[in-house]
């Protein structure tokens, strides 16, 4: 068993991986948008600080205007105008309290101390007050005479918070889209080497075993494509086995078949009263010798590559004529009547093996039609298509048995005649060798069968 090669000569060792190129993509990039939002929340939060400190600074003036030119005869800070007329993010409210007692408080403040028996000089308490959590802030004179109570709503904190993520929720979002973008981007180019593999592999032909290149290859796709390559490799070494011993076992087949055939035309000469056994003997030799020419066939067909075959412009009408002269005879003997339409004047073709294909799709209609049948041999351009027909009006194929005519050694059930099952299988291998398509349909006036050639125009 030939071994595994690890890297085909001239060969290029691979200068990047794919694993470390994906993890310093992704680590880049989420590097770049990281600072990038960074930034722009930075930018927000610095904009909304700015918005509270400066609500801050209106309200200690207002608080400050009040308590010293708007109290009432009960103490009661009024609102000014501009803390009415504006939306405060801050919104404070304070009391001052004496003895436990308050003398002074803004219009929105309770009428009783938010905290009251407060051990400490200074300090923060939290409170509910009607269902509605407060924040408070108590700092007593040095005298211990009097104290003053700031307090806030939590709710004002969290409308805060709420606008902030409202500020911040569109910007977010965008950099999720260019994140999600510039991942998707980098990661395509990064295992666009695997695509590339992939489509060197999928884009090969049945006849095409060769090792697909490793130059510039990942080192993570090495071992892959090399362990690839093996099996190519063996298997290319038991389809060229296969097809040697073909082509070896027909051809040393060939001559004794020949021999053989000799001998029993000579028997059935000496033995006229033996004729017809020795006739049909000498038949199932002729069929046994079809057989053998269709297998050396395909042995040569088999590994032909289309690129390498030699075409020529042919003439079709003198080409078809010749065609037609040799089955002249059969065709006389079984009464049959073969014609020729051309449309076309000349193809592109490999004539010898286009001889062989044409020659099989008559034979077979010669062999399966009836006496008093027609044959047709007609070459027209359909749809952007160059097409050669062999149509006949003869007992036809069943339309579901139709797809399986080129396989090979299948035949038709109770046709009443002799074959390999192998005639439509070299017409298929020589068509595909053209780049041409072999399809199967109605032959003459809806009777019979149609085969059909289709060149590519060009």
């Amino acid at each position: 068993m030939p071994e595994t090669p690890s890297m085909p000569p001239g060969a290029k060792a691979p200068s990047h991986s794919l694993r470390l190129r994906l993890l310093w993509t992704i680590v880049g990039t989420s590097a770049l948008l990281w600072l990038a939002s960074l930034t722009i929340m930075v930018f927000i939060a610095w904009n909304e600080t700015n918005d509270v400190f400066d609500d801050a600074l209106k309200e200690s003036s207002n608080l400050i205007v009040a308590a010293t030119t708007d109290f009432n005869e009960r103490g009661l800070l009024q609102q000014t105008e501009a803390a009415a007329g504006e939306p405060h993010k801050v919104d404070i409210q304070y009391q001052i309290v004496i003895d436990g007692r308050v003398i002074q408080r803004t219009a929105r403040a309770p009428a009783t101390p938010f905290v009251a028996g407060f051990e400490h000089r200074k300090g923060f308490r939290n409170i509910d007050i009607d269902g509605k959590r407060w924040r408070i802030y108590v700092v007593r004179s040095k005298d211990a005479h009097f104290e003053v109570q700031v307090g806030q709503k939590f709710k004002k904190r969290l409308d805060i918070l709420e606008e902030l993520a409202e500020n911040l929720a569109l910007p977010v979002l965008l950099l999720l889209a260019v994140l999600t973008a510039l991942s998707w981007h980098c990661v395509s180019r990064v295992m666009k080497p695997i695509n590339n593999t992939a489509h060197a592999i999928a884009t090969k032909s049945r006849d095409d075993l060769t090792p697909v290149s490793l130059d510039g290859q990942p080192r993570e796709l090495r071992p892959i494509v090399g362990a690839l390559n093996g099996v190519l490799l063996r298997l290319q070494n038991a389809l060229q086995a296969e097809r040697r011993f073909t082509a070896d076992a027909a051809h040393e087949l060939r001559t004794p078949l020949a021999a053989l055939r000799m001998h029993v035309q000579l028997l059935q000469r000496q033995h006229s009263e033996l004729s017809a056994p020795f006739q049909k003997l000498r038949d199932d030799i002729d069929r046994s010798t079809a057989l053998v020419e269709n297998l050396l066939a395909l042995a040569r067909l088999d590994p032909a590559s289309p690129d390498k075959l030699e075409r020529q412009q042919v003439v079709l009408q003198p080409f078809l004529q010749e065609l037609r002269r040799t089955h002249a005879a059969i065709a006389r003997q079984r009464r049959i009547n073969v014609n020729i339409d051309t449309q076309l004047e000349q193809l592109q073709m490999n004539p010898e093996m286009m001889h062989i294909a044409l020659r099989n799709l008559l034979d077979n209609a010669l062999r399966y039609c009836p006496p008093h049948s027609t044959v047709k041999i007609a070459c027209s351009a359909t749809s952007g298509l160059l097409r050669i027909a062999v149509c006949d009006d003869g007992p036809g194929v069943d339309a579901r048995q139709r797809n399986r005519l080129s396989e090979r050694f299948f035949r038709v059930l109770g046709s009443g005649e002799q074959g390999s099952g192998l005639g439509l299988s070299i017409v298929r291998r020589i068509a595909e060798l053209h780049g041409a398509r072999l399809s199967f349909g109605s032959g003459l006036d809806g009777r019979g069968l149609g085969v059909f050639l289709d060149f590519p125009s060009v």
